[in-house]
């Protein structure tokens, strides 16, 4: 972050309203502008107004500024008096209460740390790992077979009212068997098909998680931008207040307007709206920050302030790095095998499967014997009427291979041009931003700085000082917000490369 010389700007400032201030009994801003008389405040001055009115304040027989020192002194010797029993106090509090605030320190989350916290407790991230676990129990029970199947029924029995003529006509009670027999082949094959989508889903995690990771360094950087605007903020809002305190003070004396203190006044409420805006930046991306770590949202962190982004180009660019280095690239090669495993498996739909039966008889009557029967079947799966579902399956998951295929090559060499536009474009914004802060920024505060000169010696008013001012505080902001594209555009780089 730059170095705004603020010193330079309210150091003679402050220098005039305490001079000023320490000779006054004025305690608000109302007994300023409705005071009967101007001469009372004619120890306000100081060196606040021109030296012409101070010479001629003492020609007129005007009380001088010495007249008021043995009162003041009487009076400062009290207040000092208090204020060194109020140390005391404050000290004695401060040593008992220093461990408690110690204990309660607000904890300092680098980067690194955040992200870390992500990729263990991330819930969503959590839940990858549990389906690709439920595949592994699906490709095993894949290789289950059919339930065995059990009857009790009658065989060759009459119907009721026929004459029998026989014991043997009374039929027989029959108990049937039936099991179906998988062929291996079919079963293996879709049980490696199942157990490839466990790594799909392992591919996706490592993806959600790169896009997880690109959130959390926008949020932190957005997080880091506000807090050196803040920064920036504070600074000029103490210029702003010193300078409203000198137009109080030279306004009895007609050195200044009534409506150059109301300006600075809605200048101060404008740069505490800024302030404002950039707070609730910083309590917007703390809540994200929490949510995608599993934590409360209000839960009470702050960053490394002394973080600043580095961009490290990478040192290879061509496809064959990239398809290493992208996970969703090992999504896609994972997604390209388990589908020509599908396909494996939809070709072994023309083995044939095959069933075992097995009935046994118990007859009714006498004269007969038990008997049994025992029958295997086998299907014939290259019938042309059965055989046209899996071979067009077969096909068409073919040509969507082949597009897979196709799809992936198109988006290395996309990535590989966008990674390589990206480039330039941050080392162009890296020489922007430099001589923003290396000749423009400067410049504009030795402006400021003579204009505040000139304002000190009544030789210049206080909209020019204020539009010196705006300048400076406005170039300072683009330089954050410039920042702020740059870092955002190296986290975007880092997403393409996975890092």
């Amino acid at each position: 972050m730059y170095n705004i010389n603020s010193h330079a700007v309210l150091a003679p400032l402050g220098r005039d309203v305490r001079r000023a201030e320490r000779y006054s009994n004025i305690e608000s801003n109302s007994s300023l502008f409705n005071s009967p008389s101007k001469g009372r405040y004619m120890t306000l001055i100081g060196d606040c107004i021109s030296p012409s009115l101070r010479g001629q304040g003492e020609e007129m027989g005007t009380p001088s500024l010495r007249e008021f020192t043995p009162t003041n002194r009487r009076g400062t010797t009290k207040q000092s008096i208090i204020s060194n029993k109020m140390f005391m106090i404050i000290f004695a509090f401060s040593t008992v209460l220093l461990p408690f605030f110690a204990v309660a320190q607000t904890p300092v989350l680098s980067l690194d740390t955040i992200l870390n916290r992500i990729d263990q407790n991330n819930l969503q991230l959590k839940s990858y790992g549990l389906k690709a676990e439920s595949y592994q129990y699906n490709a095993k029970a894949a290789t289950a077979w059919m339930a065995p199947m059990v009857g009790v029924g009658t065989f060759m029995t009459p119907y009721p009212g026929q004459m029998i003529m026989d014991g043997r006509d009374k039929g027989s009670l029959m108990f049937q068997v039936e099991q179906d027999i998988p062929n291996y082949g079919k079963l293996n094959a879709q049980k490696k098909f199942i157990e490839s989508k466990a790594k799909v889903e392992r591919a996706t995690r490592e993806v959600t998680l790169n896009d997880f990771k690109t959130q959390a360094k926008k949020l932190y950087y957005s997080w880091l931008v506000a807090q050196q605007k803040l920064k920036v903020l504070e600074k000029s809002t103490q210029i702003m207040q010193t300078m409203k305190k000198i137009e109080e003070i030279r306004y009895p004396f007609n050195q200044s307007k009534l409506g150059s203190v109301y300006q600075t006044s809605a200048k101060l409420e404008e740069t505490e709206n800024m302030k404002r805006m950039q707070e609730g930046e910083i309590g917007r991306a703390k809540a994200w920050l929490n949510s995608m770590m599993n934590r409360q949202g209000n839960t009470e962190f702050k960053i490394d302030s002394n973080y600043v982004p580095q961009f490290v180009a990478a040192t290879a660019l061509d496809t064959a790095s990239l398809a290493v280095a992208r996970k969703d690239i090992a999504k896609m090669d994972y997604n390209i095998q388990s589908m020509q495993l599908n396909v494996e498996a939809m070709k072994k739909q023309s083995r044939p499967d095959f069933r075992v039966r097995f009935d046994h008889m118990s007859p009714l009557g006498s004269g007969m014997p038990k008997a049994f029967s025992v029958m295997g079947m086998v299907s014939i799966p290259i019938a042309p009427w059965a055989s046209k579902m899996y071979k067009s399956e077969v096909k068409g998951m073919q040509y969507e291979v082949e597009a897979m295929q196709m799809e992936k090559a198109a988006m290395l060499q996309e990535t590989q041009g966008m990674l390589y536009g990206m480039q330039y474009q941050i080392k162009t914004m890296q020489q922007q931003i430099a001589a923003m802060e290396q000749k423009i920024i400067p410049t504009l505060q030795k402006t400021l700085d003579v204009n505040v000169l000139g304002y000190r010696e009544n030789k210049m008013q206080l909209p020019e000082v204020i539009a010196s001012w705006e300048a400076l505080n406005m170039m300072q902001n683009n330089v954050l917000d410039e920042k702020l594209k740059l870092y955002l555009m190296i986290a975007d780089y880092e997403k393409e490369l996975y890092r």
